[in-house]
């Protein structure tokens, strides 16, 4: 078979992951370093190399928009619909589970998804039903608490509270948010995925469906996947289903919500033979500006090492602005873009 038009204009180390014959990889993916055409690639070698079914496989982004632009970019590189390709983000995967399988999963079939603001709202009424004073407890508080043990698996039931009153209420009030949703029919973002979790613990029969159904499984971001994220792919592969993960340890600052760089430092001992590809080759900036960006990066300890580099230009010295504010700060950005615009650079 002719793969021209898959391998073609890929650089040696995209290449090698694009046709990877390893059970699972890691794809160390420097910025600019085209993982987007790497995953796309992939898909389309499994589909028309591998003849792997579309229905088999399912790649998982962080943003609605980089599902479809995944999407758009497969069917424009193999010129065909790819109907029965799952493709979406961690929650939006996890809701069609919880749709196609409510009463699995324990929940009506009509059940409420809950924005930051509906959680907010329901957390003040919590707080002003069981007499928990708000200057205390602020509610933006308790609701990152909230979120915070989601992200960790944690119901309310599996932490154990210290002594001190704070910790005491905040569980309280956790106790009574679970109650008040399970009752209400509300799903919040963080039970999206929690919920989604314990349908894979809870019915093995219908694990062992999607084990079978899902034989390849790729995630993009990876170091941007937090614990309930990555446990519930773990489940979903099992032992027998083929992984790619594709990240980089170097942009992981999502920590504040979540975030776990474990999961990406970790992939090759969960998943022992994993095959370690890195993406060096940048095609975004200059020699200059990446040659900053190494020498501000290696000084991270825990790295899993990489050093990007280009073909391309050595391009214009670096320039400081130390602005007062951060009006000042967006003031100079749009000053200087009107300027390079200006004179077309």
């Amino acid at each position: 078979m002719d793969v021209s038009s898959i391998l073609d204009h890929l650089n040696d180390p995209q290449r090698n992951a694009v046709a990877a014959n390893s059970k699972h990889q890691m794809v160390l993916a420097g910025a600019g370093s085209g993982k987007t055409r790497v995953l796309v690639h992939r898909i389309a070698w499994l589909l028309q190399v591998e003849n792997v079914s579309p229905f088999s496989i399912m790649a998982v982004t962080f943003t609605n928009k980089a599902a479809k632009e995944m999407r758009a970019r497969l069917e424009s590189l193999i010129q065909v619909p790819v109907n029965g390709l799952w493709v979406g983000t961690f929650h939006g995967l996890a809701h069609r589970l919880l749709k196609q399988h409510w009463r699995e999963a324990n929940l009506p079939q009509n059940f409420q998804i809950l924005d930051s603001d509906d959680q907010l709202r329901l957390v003040k009424r919590i707080l002003k039903a069981t007499g928990v004073d708000e200057t205390k407890f602020p509610p933006k508080q308790l609701q990152w608490y909230i979120n915070g043990q989601k992200d960790e698996g944690r119901r309310a039931a599996h932490v154990v509270p210290s002594a001190d009153p704070f910790s005491r209420t905040q569980h309280q009030v956790y106790q009574a948010y679970e109650q008040a949703c399970q009752q209400g029919g509300m799903v919040d973002f963080g039970e999206i995925l929690l919920r989604a979790h314990e349908l894979w613990l809870h019915n093995p029969d219908l694990l062992a469906h999607y084990q079978s159904r899902f034989r390849n499984i790729l995630v993009d971001e990876f170091q941007d996947t937090n614990d309930i994220q990555y446990a519930w792919i773990r489940m979903l592969a099992g032992d027998q289903v083929s992984v790619m993960a594709v990240g980089d340890d170097d942009q992981s600052i999502y920590g504040w919500r979540g975030a776990k760089i474990a999961n990406i430092r970790n992939f090759q001992t969960d998943y022992p033979g994993a095959e370690l590809i890195k993406l060096e080759q940048n095609y975004r900036s200059t020699a200059t500006i990446l040659a900053a960006a190494n020498a501000v990066i290696e000084n991270n300890t825990g790295r899993m090492g990489k050093e990007l580099r280009t073909d391309g230009e050595l391009g214009d010295k670096i320039s400081l602005y130390s602005a007062f504010n951060e009006q000042d700060e967006a003031r100079y950005i749009a000053d200087q873009i009107e300027t390079f615009s200006a004179t077309g650079r």
